[in-house]
């Protein structure tokens, strides 16, 4: 029973840990949406809401959406995964083998999914070493890091996830690659 009660103090831990980030986030959102009122006219808005996107035996996971309309509209995404066996909050590097490269694996795998669709619909566009306009070199997308926002899914495959103009242009919105098991099956936990 000592390690049930561990469990759910650091479960404590992290749930208010989380809450405090969300409440962080929220109040930012919300100074730049009153500052933006006070600068500009015009039609503005900012919505900031929540969604649970898995839950299982072993995880829970939290997304946090924030919206800021001005004329047009940009969306940024946060994830929070719980691995609820230890009530810690999961980082990407914590699905591995210790000392594994996933990031190189991922990526190349995300690499390969922009290509397909690129080549299945032309209106798809990502920033990737050949398909960057000149002047913008920087913005292609070379790997994912380990900050780079994830979650697992009902299948307990990895989800990549990426804002508004991180890895493609605007108008493709946030974007999101499931990682097949097969790419990195060798070094997951």
């Amino acid at each position: 029973l000592p390690e049930e009660s561990a469990k759910q103090e650091m479960l404590k831990k992290t749930t208010e840990e989380i809450n405090a980030e969300i409440r962080e986030i929220t109040d930012r959102y919300v100074a730049e949406f009153e500052a933006g009122l006070k600068e500009e006219q015009g039609y503005q808005n900012v919505m900031v809401t929540s969604e649970v996107l898995s839950t299982g035996e072993d995880y829970f996971t939290l997304k946090l959406i924030c919206y800021q309309g001005a004329g047009s509209g940009m969306e940024w995404n946060y994830f929070y995964t719980i691995d609820l066996n230890t009530g810690e909050r999961l980082q990407l590097a914590d699905l591995f083998a210790e000392g594994a490269d996933y990031i190189t694996p991922i990526s190349e795998n995300i690499k390969t999914q922009m290509r397909e669709q690129m080549a299945a619909d032309e209106s798809v566009m990502y920033w990737l070493e050949e398909d960057v306009p000149e002047g913008v070199e920087d913005w292609n997308f070379h790997a994912i890091t380990e900050e780079t926002s994830f979650y697992l899914n009902e299948d307990d495959n990895i989800v990549i996830c990426f804002n508004e103009g991180d890895v493609a242009p605007m108008y493709m919105g946030t974007v999101e690659f499931v990682i097949p098991d097969e790419a990195v099956a060798s070094i997951r936990r």
